[in-house]
């Protein structure tokens, strides 16, 4: 039996060259060209009778609806000062902190957070406002959305922060008793 030794000298065979199958090129033809549509769309260029860009592509949301105080469940309602809930998502109001009406450290706190809670529900009910994103993130740890709630350019939270019901979100709670 005889081993041959190949020293230094590769042995290349030409190989076929694959094509891809037709129907890719098409393919990524027609993405492109919806992308740009899509683009072109959104931005106004184009206009079609009939199509809306929904409002999320725009970056903010416009809220008309009927609020009441979660009782349980409730699909839209206020949960307290700073969340609400919106068919049936969670929304905290990103740029306060409000005393809490249920896990309260004190009677003060349990009846600021309830003067709290009824301002915002006055105040979402007082008309259309955007909820726009906050901070770049989209939902804290427990899945609710981190929204700022304006109207007319100001925001709803601040509203409360100057009527002494709330303070501008620190990163962190802070207490609300003595």
């Amino acid at each position: 039996m005889r081993v041959r030794a190949n020293f230094g000298r590769a042995r290349f065979t030409a190989q076929p060259r694959r094509r891809a199958p037709m129907v890719l090129e098409p393919l990524v033809a027609l993405i492109a060209v919806a992308a740009l549509g899509w683009v072109a769309i959104e931005r106004g260029y184009v206009e079609v009778p009939g199509f809306e860009v929904p409002e999320a592509a725009s970056g903010y949301e416009t809220i008309v609806h009927h609020f009441s105080l979660c009782a349980g469940s409730g699909r839209t309602c206020v949960i307290d000062g700073d969340t609400i809930r919106i068919e049936g998502q969670s929304v905290r109001i990103a740029d306060i902190d409000t005393p809490e009406v249920r896990d309260y450290g004190c009677a003060e706190e349990k009846a600021l957070g309830d003067r709290a809670t009824l301002r915002m529900l006055e105040l979402v009910n007082g008309g259309g406002f955007t909820m726009t994103l906050w901070d770049h993130r989209d939902a804290d740890m427990y899945g609710r959305k981190l929204r700022v709630l304006e109207r007319d350019g100001q925001s709803l939270g601040m509203m409360l922060v100057a009527e002494g019901l709330a303070r501008p979100w620190g990163g962190a709670r802070e207490s609300w008793c003595s």
